[in-house]
């Protein structure tokens, strides 16, 4: 188990509320991140763990209850929690969203390089057999209003209707080979793999290629989004836009395929919620955070499918 060395402060907007939001990050003797709603100081720790998240329809992982106390947009901050070997500490956060920052993983992992001062050793969860979550599964499982608050909140999940998320066992670390396919051309279609094998080689290479990759949306989006409560902390800073003919983007991209990069920081965060480091082979093809929880959820349905050691 490896805490953070010291408090860390962050600060910044969420980025659907728009409003500020300070964090305050405390060393643990608890295994596990705990988020802790400040502005509710009734409501206790909020598990970030896998069977805890609730809700994924706005594009990212909401831990909670999502008609009480939850904390939404989590997915950069646990990739970097896993990045930097960190599986035990206590989020304070004064709001229901974490800062958005730069749109990466980046601005956590920096926070974090000066307040770790051991070597990690967070238990290892090992899939032991090939576990698949489909799109149409999630479909298939949604009631009728809930389907239709998806297609207005999350095209992605109707555009992707041959998605799916597969866990299969591998001994090298935790290794993702990601694939987008997108009708606007700036994208098409993207492939990256990255493997995470808990050395500081690795760390360092996803901290040099993919920690800086930006979340992604259309220019023509925003104004709807915004009008529904989304969004209205995004900028050119901390998000990437497209045009609306799908060719271009209004800002700079870091890289090419900087959009699958940035799949790879939403599925590292995602899979953290496993509470350990999966040793498995996570293949996603046309992926979500959706498909994410639910290859997990179906992982640890049963104990025959993966098995579980401590360092």
């Amino acid at each position: 188990m490896k805490s953070v060395s010291k408090k860390i402060k962050i600060s910044g907007v969420g980025i659907h509320s728009g409003l500020p939001v300070n964090m305050v990050i405390k060393p643990s003797k608890k295994p596990g991140i705990f988020f802790k709603r400040t502005d509710l100081p009734e409501s206790d720790l909020i598990p970030a763990k896998y069977d805890n998240v609730g809700e994924t329809l706005m594009r990212n992982t909401t831990i909670g209850d999502k008609n009480g106390a939850h904390v939404q947009t989590i997915e950069h901050l646990m990739a970097a929690f896993f990045v930097m070997g960190i599986d035990s500490a206590i989020v304070e956060i004064d709001g229901n969203e974490t800062p958005i920052l730069d749109g990466s993983a980046y601005e956590f992992i920096k926070a974090f390089k000066d307040a770790t001062d051991s070597k990690s050793n967070i238990k290892k969860i090992i899939v032991k057999k090939t576990i698949v979550a489909r799109r149409n599964e999630l479909v298939k499982t949604m009631p009728f209003l809930k389907k239709i608050k998806t297609i207005i909140l999350n095209h992605t999940i109707w555009r992707s209707g041959n998605g799916y998320v597969k866990l299969s066992p591998n001994d090298k670390g935790l290794l993702i080979d990601a694939t987008l396919v997108y009708k606007d051309k700036i994208i098409g279609t993207q492939s990256y793999t990255c493997l995470l094998d808990g050395t500081k080689k690795s760390a360092d290479k996803f901290i040099k290629d993919i920690s800086k990759s930006r979340t992604f949306g259309k220019y023509s989006e925003w104004e709807y989004l915004k009008a529904h409560g989304m969004g209205r902390g995004a900028n050119e800073n901390n998000v990437i836009a497209l045009n609306d003919a799908g060719d271009g983007v209004l800002n700079k991209l870091y890289y090419k395929d900087e959009f699958v990069r940035h799949k790879i920081i939403d599925a590292v965060g995602d899979m953290f919620t496993s509470g350990g480091f999966i040793y498995g082979h996570l293949e996603s093809y046309k992926g979500s955070h959706a498909l994410n929880n639910l290859v997990l959820r179906k992982l640890f349905s049963d104990k025959s499918n993966y098995e579980i050691v401590e360092e």
